[in-house]
């Protein structure tokens, strides 16, 4: 038991949301790589189920919205693994909605998951990385944490600040020998765009039909035809982990790609239109 705690495995992982999608794809990934995995979920059957039993794996009990059960979930992968090298937020979930559409209940579940409860698991998890002087925390944001369109106003927001509190973590840890990454995949074939990922927004407002409406109805036509392949994605989650200085970004998927691009020279040109207006509101020297 001691081999077990303190070495054998490359890495110690720990994955949230990784009963199903992505988080199960990584987890299944990283083990293939000769790592540990400590696979949380609020299902714990679930993970058994679609990951097996191994001495290299931990499935626990985690409800991220919990802070408890996020402090119980570290303190099982310490006991049994001794450290942790390796945290991956996935666990989150999606609103299809206009802004005005967007009920204040869904908005607030979703905040609770998406930014509230990765910060539970992050807060739990950096002691034990600091006292190491070694780590790495990564947060699956989207696309939309870049680039925010109609439809997905709300769940963009959630990503937009899951990317701020990763520019935050890379700038304070980067000191203490522990990387942070934020990870934007575009459009992947996983259960996204299903109901036990996604919230449709019930009330809808005609006004919106050009706009969210359209992006409504491009979602059921999307949904199990997406570009990316997920195999893939889970696969880079290993390269990622494996570099020596890894970025405080990494866009995944050529939508993603185009997505960056056209955000980036939008912004470059409204800059330059408005550059006077902007510039005209400093003291004068």
């Amino acid at each position: 038991m001691d081999n077990v705690k303190q070495g054998g495995f490359k890495r110690v992982w720990l994955i949230t949301g990784a009963s199903r999608g992505i988080g199960a794809l990584i987890a299944q990934a990283a083990l293939a790589d000769g790592n540990a995995v400590v696979a949380a979920g609020r299902n714990v059957s679930a993970i058994v189920e679609r990951l097996g039993e191994s001495d290299a794996l931990l499935p626990v009990a985690l409800d991220v919205t919990n802070e408890a059960q996020a402090k119980a979930a570290v303190q099982a992968a310490v006991e049994k693994f001794g450290r942790i090298d390796v945290l991956v937020n996935n666990a989150g979930f999606g609103l299809l909605g206009a802004v005005e559409e967007s009920a204040d209940k869904d908005v607030r579940r979703m905040y609770d998951t998406n930014v509230f409860g990765l910060l539970n698991i992050t807060r739990a998890v950096l002691p034990t990385m600091r006292a190491r002087r070694s780590g790495h925390v990564i947060n699956i944001s989207s696309v939309g944490g870049y680039r925010a369109g109609a439809g997905f106003g709300v769940y963009c927001s959630t990503k937009f600040a899951v990317e701020g509190i990763t520019e935050a973590l890379h700038a304070e840890l980067a000191p203490l020998g522990i990387h942070a990454t934020v990870v934007e995949p575009g459009y992947f074939r996983t259960e996204f765009l299903d109901a036990s990922s996604l919230v449709v927004a019930p009330d809808v407002i005609d006004d919106y039909d050009e706009t969210s409406g359209t992006v409504r109805r491009k979602a059921v036509q999307i949904s199990g035809n997406q570009p990316g392949d997920p195999t893939k994605l889970a696969a880079a989650m290993v390269t990622l982990v494996d570099a020596s200085n890894p970025p405080l970004r990494l866009p995944l998927g050529t939508d993603t790609l185009a997505a960056i691009a056209a955000k980036n020279e939008y912004v470059t040109q409204e800059t330059e239109t408005w550059k006077a207006l902007s510039a005209s509101t400093d003291f004068a020297s």
